[in-house]
């Protein structure tokens, strides 16, 4: 059963991540990601550039469904308090 640490490795191998953290169940998972990458693109270009390092798992069929939440490292502390 794959496990959230192996996609949050997959993620934070394939771009700089200050933040990183997967939850699921073994088929659905949720990710929360903060890049300085992410910095002047749409809700629509962050979610490729993450699926962009986990679409060789999801080809295959290893991984099946994420959902995320992708953020700049000024909207992440916005959004902490």
């Amino acid at each position: 059963m794959l496990e959230p640490q192996q996609i949050e490795t997959w993620i934070t191998e394939g771009m700089p991540c200050l933040f990183a953290h997967v939850e699921g169940d073994g088929a659905h998972f949720e990710a929360v990601i903060v890049s300085t990458e992410f910095a002047g693109l749409n809700r629509v270009k962050r979610q490729q550039r993450v699926f962009d390092t986990v679409r060789e798992h999801l080809a295959s069929g290893v991984l099946h469904a994420l959902s995320m939440k992708t953020l700049t490292p000024e909207e992440w502390e916005a959004s902490r308090g």
